[in-house]
């Protein structure tokens, strides 16, 4: 189903009197006259621009999610009757073409979906299993929905193009695997210990390296591609049984020791020591432009140089990180205002104001933020953290949230309920 949108038609402006015929010696300044006002009345009966607007078919509770070229249903959980996982095909921009329902896929009837997305030939849908909760992922032949298998833990690609399962989210003794794309079939697999929190080198979107730390202090380095261990070195010389985490970062591992004390940096892949920082209660680390953001469990940012370890700038505000592009911080202080900082200084380069997130599928993708006008109408721009200002794409009405965005296309739920995809004109 297909609605089209109109904008505002502009009212005509009144008829002329009538006049007396002109004399034949001011004729041709008298008629290019005529004509500029006529383009000029033609111009202001000239509709806005159509709006491609169709409606997503979706049942009540269901849940839609936007992937590169359409959009996947999941009906919700139900204790009779049937539930599928529904693949539609993202129509065109011309007015008047909907979407159209490419296959769809019966699931389980119970059972909590957390994400789809569609990469390489393959729909992967991440939930929890209904029987004991255990987080998996099911894999459906991109073209025709059939299913191709089903595992426990996240799926990520290797730096090869094979397919990594991190079953690391039990709490308890997890794994590492590697299975065939198309049939699911494991090839090898690595014990991660509990509780659970390895980190991976990335690079261009794939796991190259993974990191696991032992309950006894030694830190391994396993290839990406194969599972075989690279190196180890043992962190712990006293305590034997102390809880570390681990986080990479390009190419350095990050140590948090015992206690949250402060964070110690490691080269990958061959864990020499190279510096000691002392940064406590870290949260997580981030790459910001030419320098690391910790980020702290209460609050606030410090920057450090990766090379050395050496603090840069620190802020001891509430501010939190929510992006890093080019060189520029976006970060959200109370109430959703979100303000642009160099990454370099921290200095806070402009405001633009109060927005809400849309996610988007995959990585690098422009920035999108919405927000309700005082028409009740809802404003979509682009946060362009380097011009530092929100480039305003479109204004939409009848919108009541929960967008997802693949520009040029926004997917979002009606005032009515209903689901929709929006070309944006901008």
């Amino acid at each position: 189903m297909s609605i089209i949108e109109l904008g505002e038609v502009r009212d005509e402006p009144a008829s002329a009197p009538p006049v007396r015929r002109p004399r034949a010696a001011g004729r041709p300044l008298r008629c290019a006259a005529v004509l500029l006002l006529a383009l000029v009345v033609l111009a202001g009966a000239t509709p806005a621009p159509v709006r491609q607007v169709s409606l997503v078919p979706t049942s009540p509770g269901a849940t839609a999610y936007l992937a590169e070229d359409g959009v996947f249903v999941v009906d919700p959980s139900t204790s009779v009757g049937d539930r599928f996982l529904t693949a539609y095909a993202q129509p065109s921009p011309v007015p008047g073409a909907g979407v159209r329902r490419r296959w769809q896929a019966p699931l389980t009837r119970t059972g909590d979906v957390l994400g789809v997305r569609a990469e390489r030939g393959l729909v992967l849908m991440m939930g929890t299993s209904a029987a004991n909760g255990v987080f998996q992922t099911t894999a459906f032949d991109a073209g025709t929905g059939q299913r191709r298998w089903q595992h426990p833990g996240i799926a990520e690609w290797a730096v090869d193009g094979g397919l990594l399962l991190m079953d690391t989210m039990t709490g308890g003794p997890g794994a590492i695997s590697r299975v065939t794309p198309d049939a699911g079939r494991v090839l090898w697999s690595v014990p991660v210990p509990p509780p659970g929190n390895p980190g991976y080198r990335v690079s261009d979107g794939r796991v190259d390296q993974f990191v696991l730390v032992q309950p006894t202090g030694e830190l391994q380095v396993h290839d990406g591609a194969t599972g075989s261990l690279l190196r180890s070195v043992d962190t712990l010389s006293g305590d034997r049984a102390a809880f570390q985490r681990v986080q990479v970062v390009g190419d350095l591992l990050l140590l948090v020791p015992p206690g949250s004390t402060g964070l110690v940096g490691y080269g990958l892949p061959r864990l020499e020591d190279r510096w000691t920082a002392d940064v406590p209660l870290v949260s997580y680390v981030v790459g910001c432009g030419a320098l690391l953001c910790a980020l702290q469990q209460t609050g606030g940012i410090q920057t450090l140089d990766p090379a050395t370890g050496a603090v840069r700038w620190s802020d001891p505000g509430r501010d939190r990180l929510i992006d890093v592009r080019q060189g520029r911080l976006l970060v959200a202080g109370p109430e959703q205002r979100y303000a642009v900082r160099d990454a370099a200084t921290g200095r806070t380069r402009t405001e633009l104001g109060q927005w809400d997130l849309v996610p988007t599928p995959g990585r690098g993708r422009p920035l999108i933020g919405v927000r309700s006008s005082d028409d009740d109408r809802l404003v979509v721009a682009e946060l362009d953290l380097v011009a530092g200002r929100p480039r305003i794409l479109d204004v939409l009405p009848d919108v009541l949230g929960g967008c997802q965005a693949a520009l040029p296309v926004l997917l979002c739920r009606r005032v009515d309920g209903s689901t929709a995809l929006w070309w944006l004109r901008s």
